[in-house]
């Protein structure tokens, strides 16, 4: 399979009802390790899977992502796809190759990452678990967007979940081991389920 996605002119797929919405550039800029992630057949991946970044930008997140985190594989934490505050899509692994970026479901499912700044600096103090910064109405027109072409390109997907969801882990809280709380809060309570549930087809997975 290609890393890029086909012409952006392929229909809705199950959406006769709704307009197309507008063109998405991606652009295809891989990770050093790319080429050592797993790799897969199209005909496995059946879900995607929303994050937030949890970083101020996406140059951070970059950084983030190239690092070398698992010395077997010489690979490291990513999502597929990255969409930046201005609705912008960047694609950091080919979707033929096993992303990770959520435990026990990656090699059937594809990552999205929207930046946002979520809980940083202080991702685990249980002072500071508010994740209070909204998505941009960009950024939400491109996910939908990229979700439809995923769809198109893609006849086995069918589920998408946030990241919260298929990740309940609870920790000792970074500022106070006596308060536990949740390891992974993406794409978090300011994330429009709605919205985007209303303009794919896709059914939320929540285990």
């Amino acid at each position: 399979m290609s890393p890029d996605l086909p012409p952006p002119d392929l229909p809705a797929p199950d959406r006769p009802d709704r307009p197309d919405l507008p063109d998405l550039p991606i652009t295809f800029e891989p990770l050093p390790y790319a080429a050592r992630l797993d790799a897969r057949e199209s005909a496995q991946i059946d879900l995607v899977v929303i994050h937030c970044t949890e970083l101020p930008d996406l140059a951070m997140a970059r950084r983030f992502g190239e690092e070398v985190l698992y010395p077997g594989s010489q690979t490291g934490n990513c999502g597929h796809f990255y969409i930046d505050r201005d609705g912008s899509a960047h694609q950091y692994a080919a979707l033929d190759r096993v992303a990770n970026h959520t435990r026990g479901y990656n090699p059937r499912s594809i990552g999205i990452e929207l930046v946002n700044r979520g809980r940083y600096p202080d991702w685990l103090a249980a002072h500071h678990q508010a994740m209070d910064e909204p998505y941009t109405q960009a950024q939400v027109t491109a996910l939908v967007a990229l979700l439809q072409k995923l769809q198109a390109v893609l006849p086995s997907l069918r589920l998408i979940a946030g990241h919260e969801d298929l990740d309940t882990t609870q920790v000792p809280a970074t500022d106070d081991p006596a308060v536990m709380v949740q390891r992974k809060r993406d794409p978090g309570p300011l994330f429009p389920w709605p919205r985007v549930l209303a303009a794919v087809a896709l059914q939320r997975l929540v285990p």
